[in-house]
């Protein structure tokens, strides 16, 4: 058997303890160990440690955080690291999480007490940010290998990697490049030691050319020696590089040799508003949209509303047939009641195509008028405010209004034969919900008719409140406006208007920029309105909204029916997104794309977890191959598990966990029950011995970290996305 076979064959069997599952009626002297299902995460505040932190905390991974700084923090010794109960030695964590390979200095009693818990219990540990040094197994970069930014290079997953945590990838690792004015990444590339000392082997599982040669360099690799195993990271990345969240998943897979309580996923669902309506069309003479209160001249005739034709609605479908993507259409019935009226009561050819087609999409409600279902506006003044009655009492719309937009929607629906689940809402403007500054509350007239009407979720504007939260009897779904705006038909209008948002008053823009310098970041010049969208603001926009794809997060998007139409820009963002995440990610890690209730029920689901966790009300070990997690009555647990494992009562029968996922099993266990699980294969039966004490490295010295990963650098102009272009639809 080859030495990358074995190590692959490793890998495999690594979820395995060093002794096997206890037998029913085992005496009190059996001493397998119990190896609890919780991270020590060892926190100096530096970006990589916390990069990993993030991670697992978006994942619903348990950890126990010891923060460096801090002067009261617990000491980590042998009483801290382990115990013994019901007669059995306990680890207290399944894994370590260091800043580096020895954070604590030379002599630390803190660090010989991590490297004999880890030795003595089988526990591995990540050196989050290292040197590249013969203490961790490698040469020095001066030593034919390379030390510094790391911007705009391509890293790739070993064979070994590949057939083993980072499995999940393509193989390309790039590193991000988004200001060529500042460093936003640093690293050391060094080869492997030809001779290790006694018993030690470094094994490279993502490396990148060293410049000036043909060798490689490792940038993380497995280093065992001395009992122990370390997973190597010489290079520096904050939670929000592209480079990071790559490898992130693969990272937590070795540490916990891929049996972890928490999960994720790469979530990618897109919301189409206003289906069937038209929408205004921006004036880029007039630098506004007619119709908006803020714009006070007329709609120019030769450029009309905006509006899909049954041509793009058959585009759409064999769009999202083709890229494996289906599109949520938030659809407002009155457009095609007024195409009808405007063209002598012929029939609409774009419902008769959506609704011959409607199986290829999900449909959601977004009211029959797309009414601002808030508070009663006074539009008088610009920007418009709350009208008010002669007490200063806010007038909200009437329930009878609210009640008539949806279930007057729902009615035009089944008018038509389209079929609509109408547990979903979306509200036009997100309107209802509080809406700042203006509107500081929920108008209370909508709680109640959405109760009436059985809607259970209803859509929110991630840019105005992340998190989910309840509306009379609904919760939120929040979604990430997409700065593809919903008044333009065409690249040159989307450039037109960017440019007015985004650049400075003596360049003919708007100011917003330079009037609120913390929230967004000026163009330094216009964009070129015939080469600007596709060379900046289509990969600008791909790149952000594949960075929430990326940070486990099952939030959708949204644009508008008119980003569809006509020139169809909306596309060329989507394109982009796939074609740039199908060249990162294997087979085994599709998109997710969950329609709007199964994001909700997802976010629900987290949310409870992560409160169980947080209250200490869940219990989770390992003994030998044995798997035990327990949680809270109502709670269920989310698990990812090795390929192979059976969940064995009291809720399983022998079947296999959850589902497969980047070569892993994962999911959500049964509400409030004890769930057992059994890993694949068979481990030896014996305690482990008392072992001598590990060797400990001597402290690497303090490494540089670069303006970009200590201050994440940001994308473009995103700052003010929803209350400048998308908020109003």
């Amino acid at each position: 058997m080859g030495r990358t076979t074995r190590l692959a064959a490793a890998w495999a069997a690594g979820v395995l303890l060093t002794v096997a599952v206890p037998a029913v009626g085992a005496h009190a002297a059996d001493t397998t160990p119990r190896i609890d299902l919780r991270l020590l995460v060892v926190d100096d505040g530096g970006p990589a440690t916390e990069a990993i932190r993030a991670e697992l905390e978006e994942a619903g991974t348990p950890f126990t955080q010891v923060d460096l700084t801090e002067s009261g923090r617990p000491r980590i010794d042998e009483a801290f690291l382990s115990d013994t109960v019901d007669g059995r030695p306990r680890a207290k964590f399944q894994g370590v999480v260091l800043p580096n390979d020895n954070p604590f200095g030379a002599g630390s009693p803190e660090m010989a007490a991590l490297a004999s818990y880890e030795k003595r219990f089988g526990i591995r540990q990540v050196d989050a940010y290292t040197y590249a040094r013969p203490a961790v197994g490698l040469n020095t970069p001066a030593d034919g290998g390379y030390s510094g930014t790391l911007d705009g290079k391509s890293a790739q997953v070993t064979s070994v990697g590949a057939a083993g945590p980072f499995g999940y990838l393509r193989k390309n690792v790039p590193f991000e490049d988004n200001d060529t004015a500042v460093n936003e990444s640093y690293g050391y590339l060094a080869t492997p030691l030809e001779k290790q000392a006694d018993g030690a082997t470094y094994t490279s599982l993502l490396d990148a050319p060293i410049p000036g040669g043909s060798a490689r360099g490792s940038l993380i690799g497995e280093y065992t020696h001395d009992g122990r195993s370390e997973l190597v990271v010489t290079f520096v990345a904050n939670q929000y590089q592209t480079q990071f969240r790559l490898v992130s998943r693969g990272i937590v897979e070795w540490l916990t040799r891929g049996a972890h309580l928490g999960a994720a996923r790469n979530y990618f669902g897109v919301h189409v508003d206003d289906v069937f309506a038209a929408d205004d069309r921006w004036d880029t003479k007039l630098k506004c949209t007619p119709g908006d209160v803020d714009c006070p001249g007329n709609p120019n005739p030769e450029s009309p509303a905006i509006r899909m034709k049954a041509a793009d609605a058959q585009y759409a479908k064999q769009w999202s047939q083709s890229h494996n993507l289906t599109l949520d259409l938030a659809y407002n019935g009155v457009g095609s009641e007024e195409y009808r009226a405007e063209h002598g009561g012929a029939a609409d050819p774009l419902l008769q195509q959506l609704v011959a087609d409607q199986k290829s999409y999900r449909w959601i409600n977004h009211t029959f008028t797309h009414a601002f279902l808030g508070c009663e506006q006074n539009t008088s003044v610009v920007p418009w405010k709350c009208a008010t009655d002669l007490f200063g009492r806010t007038r909200w719309v009437s329930r009878l209004k609210i009640g008539g937009e949806i279930d007057g929607n729902t009615a035009w629906a089944a008018k038509q034969g389209l079929v609509h689940d109408k547990d979903e809402l979306v509200t036009g403007e997100h309107s209802g919900l509080k809406t700042l500054p203006q509107q500081t509350d929920d108008n209370p007239e909508l709680g109640p008719v959405l109760g009436q009407s059985g809607v259970r979720w209803i859509a929110s504007d991630n840019s105005r409140e992340r998190q989910q939260r309840a509306v009379g009897s609904a919760l939120t779904v929040p979604r990430y406006p997409m700065n593809v705006y919903y008044n333009v038909g065409t690249a040159a209008e989307q450039t037109d208007e960017y440019n007015w948002l985004y650049t400075k008053k003596a360049d003919g823009g708007s100011g917003t920029c330079e009037k609120f310098p913390e929230t967004t970041t000026c163009l330094k010049a216009p964009l070129d309105t015939r080469t600007g969208f596709a060379s900046y603001i289509a990969p600008l926009e791909s790149r952000i909204a594949l960075g929430h794809v990326l940070a486990n997060d099952p939030r959708p998007h949204f644009m508008h029916q008119s980003n569809l139409s006509e020139e169809r820009i909306g596309y060329t963002v989507l394109e982009k997104v796939l074609a740039d995440y199908n060249g990162l990610f294997a087979d085994n890690t599709p998109l997710v794309n969950l329609r709007m209730r199964d994001i909700g029920a997802e976010m629900t689901k987290r949310a409870a977890w992560k409160s169980a966790l947080a209250a200490g009300k869940v219990t989770a070990y390992r003994i030998g191959n044995a798997v035990t997690v327990g949680a809270p009555d109502g709670v269920q647990a989310t698990v990812t598990l090795p390929e192979g494992t059976t969940q064995t009562g009291p809720n399983g029968s022998g079947a296999a966990f959850g589902d497969a996922y980047a070569g892993a099993r994962s999911g959500w266990t049964a509400a409030g029950a004890q769930a057992t699980f059994t890993l694949p294969g068979t481990a030896p039966a014996k305690a482990p011995a008392a072992a001598p004490a590990a060797r400990v490295q001597t402290p690497a010295a303090a490494l540089p970290v670069p303006e970009g990963v200590a201050h994440r650098v940001p994308y473009g102009p995103t700052g003010m996305t929803a209350a400048a272009t998308t908020a109003r639809r």
